[in-house]
């Protein structure tokens, strides 16, 4: 089974989409049953599918029909109660690679360069050392001619 979601060294907050208005522990991950189907709503759908969302105060809709979006509020609160310095998602297409959220608090590191053939973004993998700095290996999209390099012939 995959993890639904890590902590590393104590600080740094992972997983596939973003916070949830139902996490008030650490230890309601570490209960989730596994293996387990995905719900509607609920912790493990927001650890999965929720998203920042800049300029929102608090809790949002999401338009993806799914979870929720929070501002940097939610993300300030959430670090400062559970005494950890970032959490780290995925989750959403960045053309960067990766892009930070609520005063570097949070990041998105997105591993899937021109993604679905329809995007011209890059991909990028986040390293943490020992001192819990934290640095980006970017993976560039392929340019229109690679990628004609590349294509199986129509």
């Amino acid at each position: 089974c995959m993890p639904v979601a890590a902590l590393v060294d104590e600080k740094v907050f992972c997983m596939h989409g973003g916070l949830s208005p139902d996490l008030h522990s650490m230890e309601q991950i570490r209960q989730i049953l596994r293996p387990t189907d995905v719900p509607d709503s609920g912790l493990i759908c927001d650890l999965l599918w929720s998203d920042p969302e800049e300029g929102l105060q608090g809790w949002g809709e999401n338009e993806r029909g799914v979870s929720f979006t929070f501002g940097t509020d939610v993300v300030d609160k959430f670090l400062r109660v559970h005494d950890l310095d970032l959490i780290c998602r995925a989750h959403q297409v960045v053309e960067e690679g990766y892009q930070f959220f609520a005063k570097r608090q949070l990041v998105t590191v997105f591993s899937a360069p021109n993604y679905c053939g329809e995007f011209d973004n890059s991909a990028s993998m986040m390293s943490i050392d020992e001192n819990l700095m934290c640095s980006f290996q970017i993976i560039k999209p392929m340019t229109s001619r690679t990628k004609s390099k590349y294509d199986s012939p129509r």
